[in-house]
C-alpha cells in the first residue's frame, strides 16, 4: 500500500505552507504500510516557539482552504512540538532540539521518504464551482 494521491497533495500543501514560514528540514514520510491511521507524516522544524506557532497557523489555514480541517491538535501553539492530525496526514512541527532528540525520521526509517518536489501542488476549490459545474441548465 502507498499513500493516496489526496494525502500526497495535502502533504505538499502542508510542506509548502511550512516552508513559506521558513521551516527547516521539511520532510514527508509514507507511513501507510506501517500505520493504518494515516498515510503520511510531514515533519518540519523551527528555531523558536513563536516560529512554530506561525508555521502551525499557516499549515492549518492552507489545508482549510483545501477543505481539510484538523481532526485534533496535540501540543500548544507556543509549544516546542505541535502535532496536527488531518486524517490522511499528520503534521509534526518541532523545535530543532526536540526534532534532534526524538528523531522521528530514525524511528520511521523503514518507511520511504516522499520526494515532494515530484508532487503537483493542489489548488483550492473555486467557490460554487463543484456544485454548479454539473448542473443541467435546462432543469
Amino acid at each position: 500500500m502507498t499513500a493516496t494521491a489526496h494525502a500526497l497533495q495535502l502533504a505538499k500543501a502542508a510542506a509548502n505552507a511550512a516552508e513559506e514560514k521558513i521551516a527547516e528540514k521539511v520532510t514527508a514520510i509514507d507511513v501507510s504500510d506501517q500505520m493504518p491511521l494515516t498515510d503520511i507524516f510531514v515533519i518540519a522544524s523551527a528555531a523558536s516557539e513563536r516560529q512554530i506557532g506561525s508555521i502551525v497557523d499557516e499549515v492549518e489555514d492552507r489545508l482549510r482552504e483545501l477543505g481539510s480541517k484538523p481532526i485534533r491538535r496535540e501540543g500548544q501553539r507556543e509549544g516546542r512540538w505541535v502535532l496536527i492530525d488531518f486524517g490522511d496526514i499528520i503534521v509534526h512541527i518541532q523545535h530543532e532540539d526536540e526534532r534532534e532528540y526524538y528523531a522521528l525520521e530514525r524511528l520511521w526509517k523503514d518507511c520511504p521518504e516522499i520526494d515532494l518536489g515530484t508532487v503537483e501542488a493542489p489548488t483550492p476549490p473555486v467557490a460554487g464551482s463543484s456544485a454548479d459545474a454539473g448542473a443541467d441548465p435546462a432543469s
